[in-house]
Parts: structure tokens; C-alpha cells; sequence
């Protein structure tokens, strides 16, 4: 009806009706004539567009640019079947003088560890639980990794569960060495094995194929050396490489409870660099780093690409396989907040806050906000970020005030809303640098050059008549020729004759010496200035 009224009001003007759509946009003029036409008068108002808030969830970032990619040592898997060797391959390459076996058994645990070859080159090597009932794990594992080193025992050839490792590593695109172990055993036939891995499409290069096979005792530690070759020669071919700096990306291999530590993780750094205080997040847990373990339980400062290390500082345990992301905790000159208000109100604080146009100054960001009373988890969040929570016609418990006030978290309850603006705009503030002006306080000019012995050192003196105000030994100076600045910093010494002066007046002569080598010149002017700073003030004005 509304459609036929305005064409009604159209006829017998210049607009062509067979031409209007449904959706079609009039002119402003046409829009006027359809309202006075009708009787009726209009107004014109400002529509205001809702602004799309940003979508903070963590992502990866884009892929990095090809110059800044440096190698990085390959993240190998050792797979295979149950009592084949795997845990005993793992200590031998680490040397490590712990005896373990798999006999009747599964290992407890991911572990993982950095080999160095005599020749320098690296290997990070994961491990993979060996029990079908961690099957699901295991394939995690090769998703994290670049090789898969297979492991089969010479005296008992391709079982169940090496043929589930075949398959994790097809499923993930991994290159595969097989690793025929056991070979010092009486009934060890190699040439076996490989010819059973046919069967599973795994052609080694005997055979015409591209998958290398070295024959190995692991408990004896015979043929190591060739596989660690082997590896590293594999891992030249792929080329693998990843950029050390930005936020960190990186992958849970094991979670856990420690008693002493608290959730704690072993991760695999992918991207980046992973240091202490770094705040992570994975899936829905997060933690801000407190420490970095090596696999020999010694703390690291660091861990960059391929690196595995156990981390620890998470809230709560995230899952094996979950990506890990670094977010920002703390920028410099910035504010983070959390909002709680009562329901109703949070959309209004919000809308206050999508006015914040201070960002050349101070960045403002919420990083969370809800209804209902102040809790444990948000002082926990605002420590995480080195935020403030705001709460409006809200309340927050003794309990919580008090914790707060441990960890140092600045908590702010109003009632009244322009309060709360205010005590955010004196934050914002309060978080800029001050404004430094100079406030020039003498000049002279330098009218002879001569040196003075201190101790058995010559020092240049530059003689100086001051010509206005007065020059000030605790200030600064500026050594100006021409219109060119040669030098600024502080006075060695400045002397009235033979006196160690604090001040020298307009019409005095003086002498000044500077720390350092500087090439004074008859006719330069020195300026005194004082460097006065005053406290620097938000520019948003939300209207308030």
C-alpha cells in the first residue's frame, strides 16, 4: 500500500515510474515532494550506524614473508608397534642413563628432546604413546611433526600397530624412515621387514623407492648415527624453515597436573619466539608464562622454532593437539579493562567506549565484559592483560576486594555513570608520558679556546661571555653553529675565573668544559635550557 501511495504522489513529474524498482533509492528532491504531497512535513535526522565491534578471538597470523624464514631443525616422531624399541631408540639418541622398556607395557607420556650431531645439525624428537588406546593421540603427534621415523623390530617384522602408525603419517602427508631395530637379535631378518612394508605401499630404496631403512640396535646403540644422517639429510630436502620473531604459534603435545608446577604443558614452538611472561592461548584455556623447561628440567629463557619445551603458568589444562597462540598482554601506553553492569547498562557503557578516538595517545581496549557482580575470574583475567576492572551499579565482595588489592588490580565501582567516564579519562591519562617543553634560560658566545690540565689530562675549555639570562650547571646544553645543533649533553665544569660556579649572569665571562670530545669554535653560541615537563591529558571527550 505504502509502495502505490508514493508512485500516486509521483505522477505528473518528471520521474519516470515504469522505471522504479522496489529497492529503488529516490533523490532527495523526489523524497520531499512524495512528504509535502502527502501533507505532511519532514525532517531530516542523522541515522547512527551500529559499530561492528571487532572480533578479538586469537587467529594465526598470515603466512610470513619468504625473507624473513630462517631453517629450523626438523620435529621428528618415532612410531611404531608396542615392545619394538621405541623408548629405548629415545634414550639412546639423548644418552640418556635411564633404563627403560616397553616390555608388557605403554609409555605414560609425550616426551620430547633436542639431539645435536657432532656435525651441528639439530633433531627435535617427539614421542608418541605406543598403545592403541592412545591411537588418537598418536595422530596428533604426526600432525605436529615433519618426519616420521618408523620403528620395526627385525625379529618380528610389521604388526598391527606399525601399520596404524603407516597410516597416521600418510593421513598427514609426513615423509616416513624406517628404522629396522633388534638387528643384533639371532633371528633378525631386515630384508623381511622391508619386503612386508611393500605390502603397505612403503617402498624403500632397495626396491625402487624414496623411503631410506637403516638397520639399528637401539639398546646397543649401533648404526644411531646413520639414522640421525639420514634424518637430517630428509630434512634438507624439505627445507624446512619458520620465522623466529612476532607472536608465538605452537602446538600442546602432553598436558598435565603437576603438584609443585600446576597445569603444565609440552609444547612444540612452530612460529616465533616463546619467552617468559608471554600470555598463550589454547582453545579455551590460557596462561601467562611464569617458567620454560628443557626436557632435562632445566630452565630456558627461551624457545624458538622446532624448540619442544614444558610450560608452565596455564590456568587450565588445555587438550593435547589444541594450536597455541600468543596474544598481546600489555602494550605500552595502553589500557585494558573489564566491564561488569548491571543488564541493561552494558550496552550503554559500550557505546561510550566505541566513542574512544584517543588511539594516537593510548590504546583503550575491553577485554571482556558481562553482568552481575565482580569475580575471581575477572581479577584473574585483568592480572593476565595488566588490566582495571570497572564495575557500574554493581558489587564486589570483601573476598574479592581483597584479592584484588594482592595482585594489585585497580577495582573501580560507580554508580553514577559520568564518574565513571571521569575515572577512566584520569587512567587513560596517568598512562601517557608527560609533554617535555624547553625553556631556554641563557646564551653566550664562545670568544676564546684554551686547556686546562687536570691531573695529567688536558681538557678543552671554551671561554664564553654570556649575553643573555644566565647559564645554569644543573641544566642542559646545546653547542650551536650556524643554524646546526654540533652537540647537546651536560656541562663538565663551569668556572667564574678560578671559582666552580652553579650560575653565571648576563655580562659575565666563564669558562665551561663537556664531558667527551668537543670541537668548539670561536663564535659558537651556548644555550642554556631546562627541560620542564608537565602532565600530558586524554583528548577523547565522549560529550561528558
Amino acid at each position: 500500500t505504502l509502495c502505490y501511495h508514493v508512485l500516486e504522489a509521483l505522477l505528473n513529474t518528471s520521474v519516470h515510474l515504469d522505471s522504479l524498482e522496489k529497492d529503488t533509492v529516490l533523490e532527495e528532491r523526489w523524497i520531499k515532494e512524495v512528504v509535502t504531497r502527502s501533507g505532511m512535513k519532514f525532517r531530516w535526522a542523522k541515522l547512527s550506524a551500529s559499530r561492528e565491534r571487532p572480533n578479538r578471538d586469537a587467529c594465526r597470523r598470515p603466512p610470513a614473508d619468504p625473507t624473513l624464514l630462517v631453517p629450523r631443525p626438523p620435529v621428528v616422531t618415532i612410531m611404531g608397534h608396542v615392545d619394538h624399541g621405541k623408548t629405548t631408540l629415545l634414550d639412546s639418541l639423548r644418552k640418556s642413563q635411564i633404563v627403560s622398556t616397553e616390555a608388557g607395557g605403554i609409555t605414560q607420556h609425550i616426551g620430547a628432546f633436542l639431539v645435536q650431531l657432532p656435525t651441528g645439525e639439530k633433531i627435535t624428537f617427539l614421542d608418541t604413546p605406543g598403545h592403541a588406546a592412545f591411537s588418537s593421540m598418536r595422530a596428533r603427534g604426526a600432525n605436529a611433526t615433519d618426519i616420521v621415523v618408523l620403528v620395526v623390530a627385525a625379529d618380528d617384522g610389521v604388526m598391527n600397530q606399525t601399520v596404524e602408525s603407516i597410516e597416521h603419517a600418510r593421513r598427514a602427508k609426513v615423509p616416513v624412515i624406517v628404522a629396522v631395530n633388534k638387528c643384533d637379535k639371532p633371528h633378525a631378518d631386515p630384508q623381511r621387514v622391508k619386503q612386508e612394508l611393500l605390502a603397505h605401499d612403503v617402498v624403500c630404496e632397495e626396491f625402487g623407492g624414496d623411503v631410506q631403512a637403516i638397520h639399528i640396535s637401539a639398546l646397543k646403540g649401533d648404526n644411531l648415527l646413520a639414522l640421525a644422517e639420514a634424518t637430517v639429510a630428509l630434512a634438507e630436502v624439505l627445507e624446512l624453515k619458520a620465522e623466529p620473531t612476532g607472536p608465538v604459534e605452537g602446538l600442546v603435545i602432553e598436558s598435565r597436573t603437576d603438584k609443585g608446577k600446576g597445569p603444565v604443558t609440552t609444547s612444540i614452538v612452530q612460529r616465533g619466539t616463546l619467552k617468559r611472561g608471554c600470555v598463550l592461548v589454547a582453545g579455551k584455556s590460557w596462561a601467562k608464562v611464569r617458567f620454560l623447561f628443557d626436557e632435562n628440567g632445566c630452565a630456558v629463557r627461551e624457545a624458538g622454532p622446532s624448540t619442544a619445551v614444558e610450560v608452565v603458568g596455564w590456568k587450565e589444562l588445555p587438550s593435547a593437539g589444541e594450536t597455541i597462540l600468543e596474544v598481546e598482554s600489555e602494550r605500552w601506553c595502553s589500557s585494558q579493562l573489564m566491564l561488569r553492569d548491571v543488564d541493561g547498562s552494558v550496552e550503554a557503557i559500550l557505546n561510550i567506549l566505541d566513542s574512544y578516538d584517543g588511539q594516537q595517545q593510548c590504546e583503550l581496549e575491553v577485554v571482556h565484559f558481562g553482568i552481575g557482580d565482580i569475580s575471581e575470574n575477572d581479577v584473574n583475567m585483568a592480572e593476565m592483560f595488566g588490566g582495571s576492572i570497572y564495575g557500574f551499579n554493581v558489587a564486589a565482595s570483601r573476598g574479592i576486594e581483597q584479592l584484588a588489592a594482592r595482585k594489585g588490580i585497580p577495582l573501580r565501582l560507580h554508580s553514577v555513570i559520568y564518574k565513571l567516564v571521569d575515572q577512566l579519562k584520569e587512567e587513560l591519562s596517568a598512562k601517557l608520558p608527560p609533554l617535555v617543553s624547553e625553556n631556554i634560560t641563557g646564551e653566550a658566545s664562545v670568544i676564546a679556546l684554551f686547556d686546562v690540565t687536570v691531573g695529567k689530562k688536558k681538557v678543552p675549555v671554551a671561554g664564553c661571555r654570556v649575553q643573555k639570562g644566565q647559564l645554569d650547571r644543573r641544566f642542559r646544553f646545546r653547542l650551536i653553529r650556524g643554524r646546526d645543533t654540533v652537540w647537546e649533553g651536560s656541562l663538565a665544569a663551569l668556572r667564574h675565573h678560578k671559582d666552580d660556579m652553579q650560575t653565571v649572569r648576563a655580562g659575565m665571562e666563564c669558562g665551561l668544559s663537556v664531558d667527551g670530545d668537543v670541537d668548539f669554535r670561536v663564535g659558537d653560541i651556548v644555550v642554556c635550557f631546562e627541560e620542564v615537563a608537565a602532565p600530558q591529558v586524554t583528548s577523547w571527550d565522549p560529550g561528558f
